[in-house]
Order: structure tokens, then sequence, then C-alpha cells
């Protein structure tokens, strides 16, 4: 059976420690001059600066090869108290150029499951590759990051280190794989490059 082609970027799933991600995130803020859209899964960096209180630090959309990656957004909001737009509650993703706060899962100890943008092989795991930056989708406000198949290095740093492909019945080896994997390339953690497994 073939893999479904269904990029939605990066979804928390556990722990390193294989504990149950506990939905725990911290409150970011994306401004107005920023004019990159971004959605639900994506990867972001910080951006050097903060919102107007300085309480809640900028991010921006990470790009492949980015090293500091700060985590993975998980929602949006109009106000850092409340992650929605109570003017449209179906809003799904942050249009480019607009003001938005947004929680992001910056724990450097939590697996994310992604899909891969060729076909990762079993030799693969344990190795790093660096993430693909595709147009989310404004209709579902998910993220189109994928893993660049075509990036896996035994010998270099890499955003995210393989861990394991996703145990669902829905998914095997070959083209579109989901795969398990750690940040690596984190903003709060020294970067674990592929020699060090």
């Amino acid at each position: 059976m073939s893999n479904l082609d269904r990029p939605a970027g990066f979804k928390p799933v556990k722990n390193l420690n294989g504990s149950p991600w506990n939905g725990k995130a911290n409150i970011f803020y994306i401004p107005s001059t920023d004019a990159v859209a971004t959605f639900i899964g994506d990867a972001v960096v910080l951006a050097g600066a903060a919102s107007s209180d300085g309480m809640y630090p900028t991010v921006t959309q990470a790009a492949a090869g980015d090293t500091t990656i700060v985590g993975v957004i998980i929602g949006f909001g109009t106000q850092p108290e409340l992650m929605a737009n109570p003017d449209n509650l179906n809003m799904k993703y942050r249009a480019a150029s607009t003001a938005m706060y947004c929680l992001v899962v910056d724990d450097p100890f939590v697996i994310f499951e992604i899909q891969e943008d060729g076909a990762i092989d079993a030799t693969s795991v344990g190795l790093n590759t660096n993430i693909v930056v595709g147009s989310g989708s404004t209709t579902t406000g998910k993220s189109a990051m994928e893993l660049d198949s075509s990036d896996v290095s035994t010998d270099t740093a890499g955003q995210c280190k393989i861990l394991r492909a996703v145990n669902r019945p829905d998914n095997a080896l070959g083209t579109n794989c989901k795969w398990e994997v750690l940040i690596v390339e984190h903003a709060y953690r020294d970067a674990i490059v592929a020699t060090d497994i």
C-alpha cells in the first residue's frame, strides 16, 4: 500500500523519554512586519525582538538549514490570553503581514511526526537531515514542511535526527513515509550531529 502524500509539518507526539507529550507550549509573537504566512506545524526561529511589552519573543518561519529552531507552532491567537480570533473563529493560519500571537512547542526534547518528501530508507535511522519548506494550506491551516530525503547526512549536522518510522498501519517505508524526529539544531540545546549517536 502506498503512503498518502499529505504533508502537515511537524506534529508533537511524545517526549524523548517515551512519556506522552503533555500539551505544554509557550506563547511567542509574530509582528505585522513579517510578510511570510505561517501555519500549524511550521518550525520557527527566534527573530531577535519581542512584542511591545517585551513579554513575548518574536519568531519567524524557519528555513531549510536554519540552525537555531526554537520550536513548532500549534496555535494562533489575536491576544496572548486566547489562542483564537474572536472575530473569525474559523481562522486556521496566520496570514502574511498580520500581527499574531502563537503557541510554540519549544521543549527541545519533544519528538515530532513529519512526512518525508521522497523515500528515506531504514539505514537512515539515527542520521540527520534538513527540512523542506513548502506553501502551507490556507484551507486546512496546516504546514507543508517535510523532511528532505535527499539531504540525509552521516557526518554533519542537520535540523532533525531521524528516530524511526511512525508505527501505524497506514504508514510504510517508501515515498511519503511519516517519521518520528527530534529537532537537533535547537535554540535551547547544543546541536547534535549525526556522529554523536
